[in-house]
């Protein structure tokens, strides 16, 4: 068992939601609400990632992050590293391949909530800010709750994007994907299982738990 490229993933999904919650609930709430032209299409650019081959969406994030792109050159003239073959390259390459596992559920949960809710609260003198955390957020919260348990989950079984963004490096880009794949290229049969069967129960174990949350929490 390869407990550091685990460990590494369970950070790797860590991050990645911790980005993931505000973008998602400001991008969510705003698909949900508001109406211009254009919808369709930042709607269906948000999506991409659902139907992208990940060796693609890889390839591209690759080519723009890489050290001859104006943004990856900008990065290492920032910071003096680019994002190409380290973690923090994996935390931009997961937040962006998991928008739509973040987006699209919450942007669901905020159209879920009845339009009379929302202006009785303006009614009552509830400011957007206090609205939004005593009103919105409460009855939005399975869909956000999902939408974090999808994007962890997914994070942890990524696979192409994390080989082509991140690479192969032990300790900072091997993750447990990319550990299974090494275990099976070596004919080593039972850490590949065994590494296989520990994310299987993980992700079970984390969709499980999220079910019974949301079903507590859900309003009536």
């Amino acid at each position: 068992m390869d407990w550091e490229a685990l460990g590494l993933s369970l950070s790797l999904g860590g991050w990645t939601i911790a980005f993931l919650l505000p973008i998602g609930i400001l991008a969510g709430r705003w698909l949900a609400w508001t109406k211009f032209k254009g919808k369709e299409a930042v709607e269906a650019l948000l999506a991409l990632p659902l139907v992208l081959p990940p060796t693609v969406l890889g390839y591209y994030l690759l080519v723009s992050m890489g050290a001859r792109s104006p943004l990856g050159q900008a990065i290492e003239a920032v910071f003096g590293q680019g994002l190409v073959f380290t973690f923090e390259g994996l935390v931009v390459a997961s937040v962006l391949v998991n928008l739509p596992f973040a987006i699209q559920p919450m942007q669901r949960a905020f159209e879920a909530i009845p339009r009379e809710v929302r202006e009785a609260g303006a009614c009552s003198g509830l400011s957007p800010w206090r609205m939004l955390l005593e009103i919105e957020l409460p009855l939005a919260w399975p869909g956000i709750l999902t939408a974090m348990v999808l994007s962890f989950t997914h994070t942890l079984g990524e696979f192409g994007v994390v080989l082509m963004v991140g690479g192969n490096i032990p300790g900072e880009t091997k993750t447990v994907a990319v550990a299974i794949y090494d275990r099976v290229q070596a004919f080593d049969s039972e850490a590949a299982a065994n590494m296989a069967a520990l994310l299987l129960a993980l992700s079970f174990v984390t969709i499980g738990i999220s079910y019974v949350l949301g079903n507590r929490r859900s309003p009536s």
